[in-house]
């Protein structure tokens, strides 16, 4: 057969990839606690460095919020793993060239850095030495916020370096869909236990509605750039896109409706956010897993590659 004249025939429609070994609920519930971890780190970071002692209750909300990754998130990706010696062996050795190596120790960096700001945090709670915690947790949060700013991203390079179609043909799309995803879930939890007129809630709610804006236009643009590479995944680009739209409709509802938010409406509309992020993190491991399974997507993205 000609090169570049391919029919769409394939070997007894066997595919040519076998689908990567994740379960979809273990690995998606990783990929969300991480984002939402990593990001809570960061904000909390940010407005203890912005604000001082005058936002205390959201930084240590934010902190302890970040303790999500070294415990939940863990025990969902070792269990996905198998065994622990794999996470281990991951450990061996640092390379800069795979998204793999550089999540396991960025992981590993986080839960440390983030455990000693949360322990610290702990402690000044107690009323012991407070300024002197404090101000050692000022210190550790810096490492861990930018680690969590990794632990938002790097699952986005960890998938798009397969071979996997879905996954491959839209790398920086799928980043900016994981990154805005864990931002928005941050904001959205932290600005629960924040009033509706405070400074701090009024900023939570703006960075979420933004972020969440962001996540509906990467979608959009991702989905456009998979089907220019010859990937049509119909149910679940409607599925992700109906998500980012509701999840962006109903959490903006929640916040304009009442004349003054209550703590229930403002936990449903985060629980609202939360949820989706969660399901998105699960569709694209789905989608991913179901493009591999099919030869003429993987033929035809390889030809159009």
């Amino acid at each position: 057969m000609p090169e570049g004249n391919w029919d769409g025939t394939t070997y007894y429609g066997r595919p040519q990839l076998k689908p990567a070994p994740f379960n979809k609920w273990l690995v998606g519930g990783y990929v969300f606690i991480a984002g939402l971890s990593g990001a809570a780190q960061l904000l909390a970071t940010l407005t203890d460095l912005r604000r001082g002692r005058a936002e205390t209750n959201a930084v240590r909300r934010g902190r302890y919020l970040a303790m999500l990754a070294p415990t939940i998130g863990a025990v969902c990706l070792i269990a996905d793993l198998g065994t622990p010696q794999r996470f281990y062996n991951m450990l061996r050795v640092f390379k800069t060239t795979s998204p793999m190596s550089i999540g396991s120790w960025a992981l590993v960096g986080f839960s440390i850095t983030s455990t000693a700001t949360a322990a610290l945090q702990c402690m000044a709670d107690r009323g012991r030495l407070t300024a002197w915690f404090r101000a050692l947790a000022r210190v550790t949060q810096i490492p861990a916020a930018g680690l969590g700013a990794v632990l938002c991203t790097y699952t986005a390079s960890l998938f798009s370096a397969t071979s996997t179609p879905r996954w491959a043909a839209a790398p920086f799309s799928l980043a900016v869909r994981y990154a805005s995803a864990a931002v928005a879930s941050a904001a959205a939890a932290l600005s629960v236990g924040e009033p509706r007129r405070a400074s701090l809630g009024r900023d939570l709610d703006s960075l979420a509605i933004a972020a969440l804006v962001t996540e509906l236009a990467a979608t959009m643009a991702e989905q456009q750039t998979v089907q220019r590479a010859g990937i049509d995944d119909s149910w679940s680009n409607l599925a992700d896109t109906v998500s980012a739209a509701l999840a962006l409709g109903l959490f903006a509802t929640s916040l304009l409706l009442p004349r003054q938010r209550s703590r229930l409406l403002s936990a449903a509309g985060s629980a609202i956010v939360l949820a989706g992020s969660f399901a998105m993190r699960v569709n694209v491991l789905r989608a991913g897993q179901r493009s591999a399974q099919q030869p003429n997507v993987r033929l035809s993205f390889a030809q159009r590659g």
